[in-house]
């Protein structure tokens, strides 16, 4: 079915190239056009998201005029189109020309068809990232999960989970290390539920003394202690109609978690020097970086408490497991921060990629955006160095042999330019320093896919 497939326009003049291509490319819905108005026309018919356009069309097939006019009008009549441009015709001075007119890439003949398939499957993957962003742009629902950046697959499978359960009113246990991004995804089960209009709480239990974490919770009355001068509610009475998250709950002890279990059993609770019993209607989110199993195991952590707040588990993977997320999540920073300081770099460069990529990340996200903080306000230059990240001395390249060093920072360091560059391999290849050749080159020999 034509609907199940993106749809590839293919204007192409070459009976022979046409069946080739169809062939080529069973993965897309291929409609193919000769000359410039069946083009036009097909563009209209078909709003294909990629179109791949030979500059050699009749009537001057041995030229490029009526390339380039195709090109024109297509990009006039559909501007969000990702127009691949291919010739033979003087390379240089024509990959110059498209470009300036609106070509996503160049293509220069004779055509290789895994080199083209590749820049055919990033245009796709760049044509639906920027259709999704006009879609948030023009004010129609937005994801819960709209703030948060990546682009690793281990990440995607999480956030299909958290959308899959927003809407629910279980209990979601969130397990991942310290910097990971808990909170950002409680906040999204929240922005995702029906409890969105309500308060979102969130209180960390290891920050808090033992002797004041009981008050902070469930609230207390006037003279219940030294110092209680009114009647102040808790953090649960004050998610109220909402979400309460519940930050390393590992920590709460186990006096504490008597309570809590009769509360989420119950949704009823008791302030402290109180004796009247308040219905509550809350949701509740919790997370640790503890195993609570082996904790339940030692008898530090109620195995029926953690039945109840983990109806639902989800594992966040760190940084270091997150195929892509360190570079993606470093421009991100770059641009963040870069912002609010004149003369500030504007890119992040190709050793300071390569060391971004070596970095085991032990403190993950949290760590990431404070080093990229750091190299903002450290960098001399137009773009940061490994020395600006303070990752100059990467002990996990000095683990490694020479070889696996150069082939892991070659693939990571290329996927990186690649994800940042938006799937441009002619911006990819300048922020590597090398020539798009080289570049495709390394894609094949590295055995690197397109999204």
């Amino acid at each position: 079915m034509r609907d199940e497939k993106p749809i590839l326009l293919v204007v192409e003049d070459d009976a022979g190239l046409q069946r080739q291509l169809r062939w080529a490319y069973e993965d897309y819905e291929v409609v193919v056009a000769g000359d410039r108005p069946a083009a036009l026309a097909a563009l209209r018919e078909h709003k294909p998201a990629v179109v791949t356009l030979d500059l050699g069309l009749p009537p001057d097939a041995d030229g490029t005029s009526e390339g380039f006019a195709t090109l024109e009008e297509i990009m006039t009549t559909a501007p969000y189109t990702k127009v691949i441009v291919a010739s033979g015709h003087g390379a240089r001075e024509s990959a110059r020309r498209a470009i300036a007119l609106g070509a996503f890439d160049f293509y220069q003949k004779p055509v290789d068809i895994d080199e083209l398939g590749f820049i055919v499957g990033r245009a796709f993957h760049v044509a639906q990232l920027e259709a999704e962003n006009r879609r948030l742009a023009a004010g129609q629902p937005e994801s819960p999960l709209a703030n948060l950046v990546t682009g690793a697959p281990e990440m995607l499978k999480v956030c299909a989970m958290i959308e899959r359960v927003a809407a629910t009113d279980v209990s979601v246990l969130l397990l991942g290390e310290s910097g990971t991004g808990k909170e950002v995804l409680a906040r999204a089960l929240h922005a995702g539920s029906h409890r969105k209009g309500g308060a979102f709480i969130a209180i960390n239990c290891g920050a808090i003394p033992e002797n004041l974490l009981e008050a902070e919770l469930f609230g207390y009355e006037r003279g219940a202690f030294t110092g209680a001068v009114k009647t102040t509610p808790g953090k649960i009475e004050l998610a109220e109609g909402g979400t309460l998250f519940l930050d390393e709950v590992g920590d709460i002890p186990l006096p504490l978690q008597v309570k809590l279990l009769r509360f989420i059993q119950e949704r009823v609770i008791e302030r402290v020097g109180g004796r009247k019993p308040i219905d509550v209607d809350t949701r509740i989110i919790c997370a640790t970086h503890r195993n609570l199993k082996k904790m339940i195991g030692d008898g530090s952590f109620r195995e029926d408490l953690y039945y109840r707040i983990a109806e639902v588990s989800i594992g966040i993977p760190p940084l270091r497991e997150r195929t892509g997320d360190a570079a993606l999540l470093a421009s991100h920073f770059l641009k963040t921060y870069a912002g609010e300081r004149p003369g500030a770099p504007t890119r992040i460069g190709p050793g300071a990629l390569a060391a971004i990529n070596l970095h085991s990340w032990p403190g993950n996200v949290r760590e990431l955006e404070n080093r990229m903080k750091r190299a903002v306000i450290m960098a001399d230059g137009n773009a940061i160095t490994p020395a600006d990240l303070d990752l100059a001395d990467s002990p996990e390249a000095a683990l490694m042999t020479l070889r696996e060093s150069r082939m892991a920072s070659d693939r990571r360091v290329v996927t990186a330019a690649l994800t940042a560059s938006g799937g441009s391999i002619s911006q990819a290849a300048k922020t590597l320093g090398i020539s798009r050749p080289t570049l495709y080159d390394m894609i094949r020999d590295l055995d690197i896919r397109p999204s």
